[in-house]
């Protein structure tokens, strides 16, 4: 006669497993967050540089419908917002808490390739590239 064994073995997941499932999820959920915190940063900047850009263009149609040439004090009605009604654009917040505080005017009609418009920050990660607006 042969005796055979039969073992009833419990359903379920071992300790282990589940510890190695929870790590699993957790190196997922953390790539997805550095990847949002990426995504919004770039948006950001975008923004920023968006807002520069649309600076610039007000700027350079101010400058061609009144003949203005560089070095010309600009008025205040470019950016209506600073106590007028009347202007190109409104006054371009910023996106981002990084760049947080008024953007700073240089005052006068800029050569091309010179921002009429930067961040008071300084901070350079938000700024475009040199060769992004060397002919604005």
């Amino acid at each position: 006669m042969k005796l055979t064994r039969t073992s009833k073995r419990a359903s379920g997941m071992t300790l282990l497993e589940l510890t190695v499932v929870i790590l699993v999820l957790l190196s997922l959920i953390s790539i997805l967050f550095v990847g949002a915190r990426a995504w919004k940063k770039g948006s950001d900047r975008s923004a920023n540089i968006m807002n520069i850009r649309n600076v610039q263009q007000a700027v350079r149609a101010h400058q061609n419908m009144n003949g203005l040439s560089e070095g010309n004090p600009l008025e205040d009605t470019i950016i209506f917002g600073n106590g007028t009604t009347e202007g190109y654009l409104k006054e371009p917040i910023p996106p981002s808490t990084d760049i947080a505080g008024a953007y700073t005017y240089l005052g006068t009609v800029p050569a091309i390739g010179i921002l009429y418009i930067t961040n008071a920050t300084g901070n350079a990660d938000y700024a475009p590239a040199t060769t992004t607006y060397a002919d604005w």
